[in-house]
């Protein structure tokens, strides 16, 4: 992706392609930038990207600490299986009722049509990866902070959230992927394209009958390179947040 980014129109369409770049440009990413809307489709994305992230983090962190801690009540495993069993449908079989039911609210062509289905699918799986970094955290650390008179969403802002850095940034980093990379739900809700995010944006460099695979491969590596560095720096954090609660004692 990144090689054909850098070659010239005749090194790519050439009929002996190879990995090496004969006469390097960047006049790709000139175009991508100056020429088309792709920084109001990067904007777009990191708007809708973030804001799904918070919501996923904040509904997942009470949700999974209620499946970890007050497993005695009835309804909690009902809840357990049911959050379970809905990441088992595949989401292009909600993508009508989802349709209809943002025209019915006049959400068509806004952010919040995507905002809501991102968070509605992430809030699972990240309840589940919280969850099981909440029952690695003994319990004697909430007694205790119980004992000195801290409410319960005391020690969950004091005790809980503190300890579980890396977990959170963890699930926060899976929640953002996943809504970066999404294209399915922001194709089809979106048409006007100063709300288009930048996946569904970058197959407009695709036209009926050519293709500019200089341009797709540009816009395809300035999409990329955010997540790369969000790696890079978060990778300390990520793996001990994806160990976190594997390993007791």
């Amino acid at each position: 992706m990144l090689v054909t980014s850098l070659k010239p129109i005749s090194e790519i369409r050439t009929t002996h392609p190879t990995f090496f770049i004969t006469h390097p440009t960047i006049s790709h990413f000139q175009n991508v930038i100056a020429n088309t809307k792709f920084v109001t489709f990067f904007t777009n994305s990191v708007l809708v990207s973030l804001t799904t992230t918070l919501l996923s983090i904040l509904v997942s962190i009470f949700a999974g600490y209620s499946l970890s801690r007050f497993t005695k009540f009835r309804g909690v495993k009902a809840v357990s299986v049911a959050m379970l069993l809905s990441q088992m449908i595949p989401g292009v079989l909600l993508l009508v009722p989802l349709y209809i039911l943002m025209q019915q609210f006049h959400l068509l062509d806004t952010y919040a049509s995507m905002i809501l289905a991102y968070t509605t699918f992430m809030v699972p799986l990240c309840t589940f990866m919280l969850k099981g970094f909440f029952d690695s955290i003994p319990y004697s650390l909430e007694e205790a902070a119980e004992i000195d008179g801290c409410s319960r969403i005391g020690i969950i802002i004091r005790i809980i959230l503190p300890v579980s850095i890396p977990s959170l940034v963890a699930t926060a980093l899976f929640a953002f992927v996943n809504a970066w990379n999404e294209f399915m739900f922001g194709y089809v809700f979106i048409n006007n394209e100063s709300h288009r995010t930048l996946t569904p944006g970058i197959m407009l460099f695709k036209g009926l009958y050519t293709t500019d695979w200089g341009s797709i491969m540009s816009a395809s590596v300035l999409a990329v390179l955010p997540i790369v560095i969000m790696f890079v720096y978060l990778q300390k954090y990520l793996i001990e947040g994806m160990t976190a609660g594997s390993v007791k004692g």
